[in-house]
């Protein structure tokens, strides 16, 4: 099938493109990845240069050494920070960690002058977008009308009414292999994906197979048909999707519920009672726009939904930005978990990330990326941005505090107030004020990295597999290079991966005990064919929705 083709546009699909009835052939098959010809045989290494043999099978053992180690689980000797130490894997599983391990022969990993650690968990991601990357780097959610270079396109006009609805089981597929190998490569080993793409039984098999094939932790975010397209059986096919996909818990990939409340008290209710039926978490977006806050306070009070849902402890909730104090203190008091998208949240006008009120209530966030349409799903920027948005704000907030101006009420520039004055104990310049009282601290990079990693991990119900590298969890690891140019010499280890690293610095990715990048490569990935396919499907994702493709918009 090619919608060009059938709209009386003849297409050239000389490019390996597959049609849809080839697709779900082989898809319906368990093979999509076999079907798009995505992955390439393993070409020969120089002997002693290769990845462990067999990493990630049952009794197959090797040990990382040397390496500077930072587990995230402070209950660990030295609070799980070593200068240098070793981890050993056998099978899926972290055996030990500690200095001189013992490894009876195990294959080794040289680790001297690298940073070993778990890997990055983003607890909220539309990998199905991928194919739009960068298309609305200017743009905010909503057309405010303004005619200035935000205001059109928008994220809920286009991504959301107007791409979304013409994609195809195939283009679901590729747009999330490919996110999702991308993360992979920065160090991003579990995700989950919020899947706003479910038009039919197809497209969820599609997304979920891609997740798989992936070979990364993941949980599969059943949300609801971007656009309503006609015929999309969200959210009653769930109860199908867990059983065929998710009956075991031993395995990578994992579900959670969508719930969005802003599609009617009938879906949320509706959503939200599957959810809890098939014991599955639910999250849902909660932000200033689109009406959520009065909807949200009556989840608080119990009476959400048609009368029958409240906020629990099975929930994860998004952004949560403009709510007000009796719906936080309930998210508080319930154990309810936050995700927060701090570039995206500051840049398509979703409202302040609620980083400094979530400090002063004692709570902490995960760290996540939302949409690659806008903004990177880079990690590393998600800590930076998270650590610079909430020091800019405590600092300026201690600046201001000595005359009297907390609430920072010059907002063209929130730096001092015009009306400041100075004496004898306030000079006006220099000074350098002590925090006010009530004021969290500024973040550290230790901070970040606990979001980044551990944080995730108990956010999707996983602190018992991966977060930390804690003997007995399973083997989620990342190692680091710390003798590149942008980051040597090493003074600080926390520090130099918040303040210094990028996508450059990953050079081994783990997941489950399985190697998966090797020496800043990805393994058993055909990189150039898998883009071309993503090419692909982007043209025929514009063509459909009648989008001129312009370089330079």
């Amino acid at each position: 099938m090619c919608i060009l083709c059938d709209q009386g546009k003849p297409q050239d699909h000389s490019r390996s493109q597959l049609g849809r009835r080839d697709f779900l052939k082989t898809t319906a098959a368990g093979g999509a990845a076999a079907g798009l010809g995505l992955f390439a045989a393993r070409p020969a290494a120089a002997q002693g240069d290769d990845a462990p043999e067999d990493s990630g099978r049952r009794g197959r053992r090797y040990i990382i050494r040397g390496g500077a180690v930072m587990t995230m689980d402070p209950s660990m000797p030295n609070k799980g920070e070593f200068l240098n130490a070793d981890v050993l894997v056998e099978g899926k599983k972290i055996v030990a960690v500690g200095p001189n391990l013992h490894a009876g022969g195990a294959a080794e990993i040289d680790a001297r002058g690298k940073i070993v650690m778990p890997g990055f968990i983003d607890t909220h991601h539309h990998q199905f977008e991928t194919a739009l990357r960068s298309f609305l780097a200017n743009g905010v959610l909503i057309n405010d009308q303004s005619g200035s270079a935000s205001a059109t396109p928008s994220y809920f006009e286009y991504i959301l009414l107007t791409f979304a609805p013409v994609y195809r089981p195939e283009d679901v597929y590729i747009s999330e292999l490919f996110g999702g190998l991308a993360q992979l490569d920065d160090g991003v080993t579990t995700v989950h994906d919020v899947s706003q793409i479910h038009h039919s039984p197809q497209h969820s098999d599609a997304a979920i197979k891609a997740l798989f094939d992936t070979g990364r932790r993941a949980a599969f975010g059943y949300f609801e048909s971007a656009g309503g397209v006609a015929g999309n059986q969200y959210p009653t096919d769930a109860p199908r999707i867990k059983t065929q996909f998710f009956s075991s818990s031993d395995q990578l990939v994992h579900m959670i519920m969508g719930g969005e409340v802003y599609l009617g008290d009938a879906t949320a209710d509706a959503s939200w009672t599957i959810g809890r039926q098939l014991d599955l978490q639910i999250a849902a977006h909660i932000l200033s726009p689109f009406g959520i806050r009065p909807i949200f306070d009556r989840l608080a009070a119990g009476t959400g939904g048609n009368g029958h849902i409240g906020i629990g402890p099975d929930n994860l909730f998004i952004h949560m930005t403009g709510m007000s104090d009796a719906a936080w203190q309930r998210v508080k008091d319930v154990g309810a978990q936050v995700s927060i998208a701090f570039p995206i949240e500051m840049n398509m006008r979703h409202g302040m990330p609620p980083i400094v009120r979530m400090q002063q209530m004692g709570l902490e966030p995960s760290l996540s990326t939302d949409v690659e349409v806008t903004m990177t799903a880079d990690f590393f920027t998600q800590m930076r941005v998270a650590m610079n948005l909430q020091r800019l704000v405590v600092n300026q907030i201690t600046l201001d505090k000595p005359n009297g101006n907390q609430n920072l009420p010059d907002p063209r520039n929130w730096e001092l107030p015009q009306t400041a004055i100075t004496s004898d104990d306030v000079p006006f310049f220099p000074y350098w004020p002590k925090p006010p009282a009530g004021v969290p601290a500024p973040l550290t990079t230790r901070d970040v990295l606990r979001y980044a990693t551990i944080n995730g991990a108990k956010h999707l119900r996983l602190d018992k597999k991966t977060g930390s590298l804690t003997p007995g969890k399973e083997a989620d690891i990342i190692i680091l290079d710390a003798t590149a140019i942008n980051v040597a010499p090493l003074n600080n280890v926390p520090g130099a991966v918040v303040s210094l690293m990028d996508r450059s610095n990953v050079e081994t990715v783990i997941v489950a005990g399985k190697v998966r990048k090797w020496k800043g490569k990805l393994l058993d990935v055909d990189l150039n064919n898998l883009r071309r396919q993503l090419e692909n499907s982007r043209d025929d994702i514009f063509a459909a929705a009648k989008v001129p493709q312009n370089l330079y918009r």
